[in-house]
This record gives C-alpha cells, sequence and structure tokens, in this order.
C-alpha cells in the first residue's frame, strides 16, 4: 500500500498494563490485527499471530512482538473452518499455558459490488463463516483455557449501524459480532471473564486495497468527520485498554474508534 500503514512501529509506548499476559489475536499479519500485536508486546504480553497465509506480513509481526522483548508464536489457520480453529487454541496453550486475551479480529471483506445481485452463495456463504462462523468456533475454543481476570475482544466496524451496500455482506456479518458481543458477555461476568468490542471507522488497512478500486481508494475515509481513515496504530491502544485491568467494569460494550462516525 502507498502510503503504507502507521502500525506504531515507531510511536507506540508501553507501561506495562499486560505484563505476563498471553493474547491471541487473529487476522494479526496487517493492519488492526498488527497494530494490536505490536501494541500488546509493548505492554508486556506473549503474543499467538493467527494468520490466513499471508506468510511475510506475519513474520514481520513476529518480529516486532521479539523486538520488544516478547515470545511470538506464528500459527497459519483459516478460522472459517472449526477444526482450524481449536488448533490456532491447541498451539496457543501448548506454547504459553493458556489464554488470557482472545482478540477476534480476523475478517473478509469481498471486493465493492455495484448492485445487491451480484453477491452470490459461495460470496455469503465465505464472509458469513469467516466473519462470524470464525468468531463463535476461537471463542468456544478458547473459553476453557481462560480464567477469571480474561478478556475478549472482537473487532466490529462502523459498519455495523452505517452498512455500506456495496459490502454489505461485511455489515451484516459487524452487526452480528456486536449482538454475538453483547450477548455472551452477560454469560460470561459470572466467570469474571469481560467481552467488549471494537467499532472502528474508516482504517487505512490491506482490506481497503482488496475491496475498492482506484478513486475510491484514493478517496478511503474523506468523508469522515477528520476527513482521513485512521491508521491501525490510532485504533490499538483501545484493545489496550480493554484488554487491561484499567476496563475492569467495561462490559458489554462497543468502542468506538470512528473520528466522529456516529454509532447508532
Amino acid at each position: 500500500m502507498s502510503p503504507q500503514p502507521d502500525h506504531g512501529e515507531t510511536s507506540y509506548r508501553g507501561s506495562g498494563k499486560l505484563t505476563s499476559k498471553v493474547a491471541l489475536v487473529t487476522g494479526a499479519d496487517s493492519g488492526i490485527g498488527r497494530a494490536v500485536a505490536l501494541a500488546f508486546a509493548r505492554e508486556g504480553a506473549d503474543v499467538a499471530v493467527g494468520y490466513l497465509d499471508e506468510d511475510d506480513d506475519a513474520n514481520e509481526t513476529a518480529r516486532l512482538v521479539k523486538e520488544a522483548g516478547r515470545r511470538a508464536l506464528l500459527v497459519r489457520a483459516d478460522i472459517s473452518k472449526d477444526g482450524e480453529c481449536a488448533e490456532i487454541v491447541r498451539r496457543t496453550v501448548e506454547a504459553f499455558g493458556g489464554i488470557d486475551v482472545l482478540v477476534n479480529n480476523a475478517a473478509f471483506q469481498g471486493k465493492a459490488v455495484s448492485s445487491f445481485e451480484e453477491l452470490d452463495d459461495a460470496r455469503i456463504t465465505k464472509t458469513l463463516m469467516t466473519n462470524v462462523g470464525g468468531l463463535f468456533n476461537m471463542t468456544r475454543h478458547a473459553l476453557p483455557h481462560m480464567k477469571a481476570g480474561g478478556a475478549i475482544i472482537n473487532t466490529a466496524s462502523i459498519n455495523a449501524y452505517q452498512p455500506k451496500p456495496s459490502i454489505i455482506d461485511y455489515g451484516v456479518t459487524k452487526g452480528a459480532i456486536v449482538t454475538f458481543t453483547k450477548g455472551l458477555a452477560q454469560e460470561l461476568a459470572k466467570r469474571g471473564i469481560r467481552v467488549n468490542a471494537v467499532a472502528p471507522g474508516p482504517v487505512w488497512t490491506p482490506l481497503i486495497a482488496q475491496s475498492f478500486k482506484g478513486e475510491e481508494v484514493a478517496k478511503f475515509g474523506s468523508n469522515n468527520p477528520m476527513g482521513r481513515p485512521a491508521q491501525p496504530a490510532e485504533v490499538a491502544p483501545a484493545y489496550v485498554f480493554l484488554a487491561s485491568d484499567d476496563s475492569r467494569f467495561v462490559n458489554a460494550e462497543v468502542l468506538g474508534v470512528t473520528g466522529g462516525g456516529i454509532l447508532g
């Protein structure tokens, strides 16, 4: 991408908020996931880097985690498949002994379409099984290895509230993530595990180049109240807050990082 996204490589400064924690972050090879992995590591956490197939990108995330003095585990898996979700969790627990923070961040966003009828069954199934099926399965497999004080953080989107017709399948899944977050949080509160979500507005990540073309990419985020998209580094601190004891009485919430875009 040009310009390259800022993941906080030169700007993020940790303060020990996640010392000795173990975090599992899906979709951690690039974009928001990489920024979160970097921030968590600089806050003192070991990080399992879940990713689909972008080996070079994932290795760069792992390098940043190790550069921060923490352990990194690379786990290549397709979260749309239940067995591979189980394998991500198994390898994380085997390497680190448990899971304190689960970040369900991986998502599929297809190319923008000009009409609803262009969304075929294969596209809809892939979007739903990755963004919603993966959410259910990752959480189901991780929970037996989480203790009181743990946190689950899901990546929602402003698209849950202001869905774009051109990527309506993606928006529908983000709405489901909001519902999932609010519902599961009520059950897990009695186990001492908090469930929250971050809803970013426009963020400069590889998903943008993947989904849009030409002028749409060039103008991406320009209609935001701040006149630009966020950088991943500007979103990651919200995840640090929700993962840390600073948010110990925050549960079932959706934290907007939208630059002024309205959730609701």
